[in-house]
């Protein structure tokens, strides 16, 4: 079956090639600034606005998903998913649209723009009325014959599949409603420049104005607060709301106009609920008490641009040092310094589970900063303000992310637990989970002995006397012979020989191979291509190893890592594992950000130990050493209730 006439972009398999669309226009843009003396040529002045109109939209995007001042208002509360942001991909392809009719529509009649003034008042007054007497009433129809059913399902159905209104939506749609939209909004401008009203001015004041108020009604958020329309009870017909437009979104039989709600009222299409729905949410009863929290932070300057308020595109995919991050770095360090003087705990983004309210929230602080002694009484208190904001909330388990939960600086979370001994909500390490999904990962039908760095740590301690107990000879990496006698002493007596404590990285020569171990191909280079070798050795990775120490490794080694970050690939003729982490159940809803490098759905080992807490209700705070008796148990709550290794 042939898809209806401009259904479809005829450029959507470009790509990012598709801005060579505009490259006529770049051309132009140049060669009209050089050879214009004392003066902008058109063809500048619409690749300015095409800027300018992307850096609107991404703005709009920024404050709408800026939950820490938004999430009270939220019109619809579902989250953003993966699904709505792969289907919104392509939401400039109206602005190519646009910036090419506009570049034929000028060059036709270039030479009758010169002297065209910068500023006409006159053409403010004409420009608007002609809005409101062409544009509103010709939108509106048309908007009304987009919901006709052949039209509906051909075309205007892609943009009502998208389920949270964003300013993206407001783009996204097919050729057709585009080229109609380009119309509604061309009509008042080349009104007035046909009447001799027009100027430079006027067009990027009501293109830009056009776009704003787009953006507005799709923000998701109720921006106007519910007094004005009871003080100027006229304004309710003049501009729109966002719950206004979300009641079209969600009902699609209601509330067409444009901006004016005017024209659903002289159609008899206004919905009745729109004006109480909206002071409702205006006044902030859509907030919910999220019933689980991941408490993180700030890994770096760069990452820290991979979050959902920033670029969609770029957080919905697993974080990679993108050449456009790089651009905004200095921006972002400004920010980073803002955070450290001003900023507390705040919301990031959320999910839903089951029924249940999952939030992020991020401690405005970075990772090097954990390592500053000066900054450590300052992290504290910050963790401890979030803990004690949870617990007033009601918020049932907090879950410490990575750094937060340091042994040196707060004992696993120890610290909080003991100073607030009557706190509702219960705090978890989520290390009892982690250490879970890295043991595993290990074949214990092959694997007889293991070498392991960060011996001493957390993660090492409940690893090591874990596995001693399964029979597996753990050689201890560690300068430390009183923390390592203390961890063996820990073990039944009848499994201490299988815990050896070594002090140098040569002693992995000594460590026995896999019995019946598989083999393996691995990538060497170009021209050998792929080399068969044996899966040989076990390393567990705790600390952070240099190429220099990753040397003593026998080829065919496989290192598995719970080191945070992960070590360079430097071997090519050995395997590394990824950070511990799990897929969330399928059942997640609104989730569409990768948490840091994580693939889509997967969260980090400590983050899913929180969500089995809260999903099995139990009540005991999981704070300081790993209780090596619930490494079994948890796992099985995990698998249980639909978790699985990433």
């Amino acid at each position: 079956m042939m898809a209806a006439p401009l259904s479809s972009w005829p450029w959507a398999n470009l790509g990012l090639y598709k801005y060579l669309l505009c490259a006529p226009l770049v051309a132009k843009a140049i060669s009209d600034w050089n050879s214009h003396e004392g003066g902008v040529g058109w063809s500048v002045h619409l690749l300015i606005l095409f800027i300018l109109r992307g850096i609107i939209f991404q703005l709009s995007h920024t404050f709408s998903n800026m939950l820490y001042h938004t999430r009270r208002r939220r019109v619809i509360p579902h989250g953003l998913d993966f699904h709505q942001i792969d289907q919104e991909w392509d939401w400039d392809n109206f602005l190519i649209l646009q910036a090419l009719v506009a570049s034929l529509v000028v060059w036709q009649v270039e030479p009758a723009l010169d002297g065209v003034p910068v500023v006409q008042s006159k053409g403010w007054l004409m420009s608007l009325s002609l809005h409101v007497v062409v544009s509103e009433p010709l939108f509106y129809l048309l908007h009304r014959s987009y919901h006709r059913e052949y039209i509906f399902s051909h075309y205007h159905s892609i943009h009502h599949s998208s389920l949270v209104p964003q300013p993206m939506t407001a783009a996204f749609g097919t050729p057709l409603e585009n080229l109609a939209m380009t119309a509604v909004m061309a009509l008042p401008l080349l009104g007035s420049f046909a009447v001799g009203y027009g100027s430079v001015g006027l067009v990027y004041a009501y293109v830009l104005a056009f776009d704003l108020l787009r953006c507005l009604g799709y923000s998701n958020v109720e921006v106007f607060p519910a007094r004005i329309f009871h003080s100027l009870p006229f304004l309710r017909y003049l501009i729109y709301t966002p719950t206004y437009l979300s009641i079209h979104h969600k009902e699609k039989d209601c509330n067409f106009c444009l901006f004016m709600p005017l024209f659903d009222l002289l159609g008899k299409t206004m919905n009745k609920k729109s004006w109480d729905l909206q002071e409702e949410i205006s006044s902030g009863k859509n907030d919910r008490v999220p019933d689980f929290v991941f408490l993180a932070h700030v890994v770096d300057v760069i990452s820290s641009m991979h979050v959902p308020f920033v670029f969609r595109s770029l957080s919905s995919k697993p974080f990679v040092a993108n050449p456009l991050l790089l651009i905004c770095w200095p921006l972002a360090f400004v920010f980073m310094l803002l955070m450290w003087v001003f900023s507390k705990s705040f919301t990031l983004s959320f999910y839903y589970l089951r029924g249940r309210l999952h939030q992020t929230w991020v401690v405005p602080r970075y990772g090097f900063q954990y390592f500053l002694p000066f900054a450590r009484e300052g992290i504290n208190e910050q963790i401890e303000m979030a803990i004690l904001r949870a617990d007033k909330l009601g918020v049932k388990v907090l879950s410490l992310a990575a750094l937060n939960k340091n042994e040196s600086l707060n004992g696993g979370g120890t610290l909080f637990v003991s100073k607030h001994p009557d706190l509702k909500v219960r705090v978890v390490h989520g290390n009892t989970l982690t250490a879970a999904v890295i043991l595993n990962e290990i074949p214990r039908d092959t694997v007889k002995e293991v070498f392991l760095t960060g011996a001493t740590s957390k993660l090492g301690r409940a690893i090591a006397l874990y596995l001693c107990r399964k029979n597996i000879r753990v050689l201890m990496l560690t300068l430390s012979t009183e923390r390592f006698l203390k961890i063996q002493k820990e073990a039944p007596a009848e499994y201490q020989q299988y815990l050896v404590q070594v002090t140098k990285y040569q002693a992995a020569k000594n460590c026995k191979v896999l019995k019946n171990c598989n083999y393996i191909y691995i990538y060497i280079s170009r021209k050998s291509n792929f080399k068969r070798v044996k899966l040989l050795q076990t390393w567990l990775v705790g600390k952070w190893l240099s190429p220099r120490e990753q040397r003593w490794a026998p080829t065919g080694t496989h290192f598995h890592q719970f080191v945070v970050p992960p070590v360079i690939r430097f071997r090519r003729d050995c395997t590394y594992g990824n950070l511990a982490a799990m897929k969330l159940p399928k059942d997640v809803q609104g989730l569409g950000s990768c948490e840091y490098t994580m693939e889509r759905g997967v969260v980090h080992a400590c983050h899913a130990g929180g969500v089995v807490h809260c999903l099995e209700g139990w009540t005991h705070h999981e704070v300081g050493a790993i209780d090596v008796e619930r490494i079994d148990v948890v796992w099985r709550a995990a698998l249980k209730h639909g978790l699985t290794p990433a």
